[in-house]
């Protein structure tokens, strides 16, 4: 696998619709520490406002949240410790229910590339919630062992992480691993899938990617296994 395809668990960009007027105007930011900035170039493809950004950030614990699918259920724990604001933001997102009814667009099967990608309202990977916010980035993930270089790290079986068109350009798009990957540790990993949502994940990628026109057996495209993403649901915190 090239490097671009092991970087590529990016946002593709987003819509461009935006007014000129819109454009013009200083994009808003909150205050907290998280510091979550609207984008007027790539508006939100399901109305939501931008979270809220307390000073003390919740930066403790984990928790559950029941994902249900069309394949079946995928369980997630969510880890405050290690990316408190993406773990804010994911919440917001959920109680607002931007993701309900959303369809994950994006599956790879790369030797040292296996995951599943969601977030977008508009199936496209383009879509995004029209804000962004800073990388919470992992360090203590172990090298990977398929890149003698030591530049990848170990993206293991079952890690939830931000997709990403950069640094700092969090958004809505996420990326649940379902098979040891080696990417360079530039996406915010805040949880962990349960066992039951490895099961799911395991079946969607045993249906494949669905074949074009271009590429009748590819191995990073649309899965054939239809997965939206039914409800997100958040436990009852404050």
């Amino acid at each position: 696998m090239t490097a671009l395809a092991a970087a590529a668990l990016v946002v593709s960009g987003g819509s461009t619709t935006a007014s000129a007027s819109a454009s013009d105007a200083p994009p808003r930011t909150t205050h907290g520490p998280c510091q979550y900035t609207q984008t007027p170039d790539e508006p939100a493809s399901r109305p939501v406002p931008l979270p809220r950004d307390p000073r003390h950030t919740p930066s403790h614990g984990t928790f559950g949240m029941a994902v249900r699918t069309s394949q079946g259920p995928l369980p997630l724990r969510l880890n405050r410790a290690k990316a408190p604001c993406t773990v804010q933001s994911f919440l917001h997102l959920a109680r607002h229910r931007f993701y309900d009814r959303t369809v994950c667009h994006r599956l790879t099967a790369y030797p040292t590339l296996k995951v599943l990608q969601c977030g977008d309202p508009t199936s496209t990977g383009e879509g995004g919630p029209g804000y962004k916010y800073k990388d919470e980035l992992p360090v203590d993930l172990p090298p990977a062992p398929s890149d003698p270089t030591g530049a990848r790290r170990l993206y293991g079986r079952g890690l939830l992480a931000m997709a990403n068109a950069g640094p700092n350009t969090n958004g809505s798009q996420f990326f649940v691993v379902y098979g040891d990957s080696a990417l360079r540790p530039n996406y915010t990993v805040f949880g962990t899938v349960g066992a039951a949502g490895l099961k799911t994940l395991d079946k969607i990628a045993a249906g494949g990617i669905a074949p074009t026109a271009q590429d009748p057996a590819p191995v990073d495209g649309t899965p054939v296994l239809r997965t939206e993403l039914l409800n997100v649901r958040p436990p009852c915190l404050p």
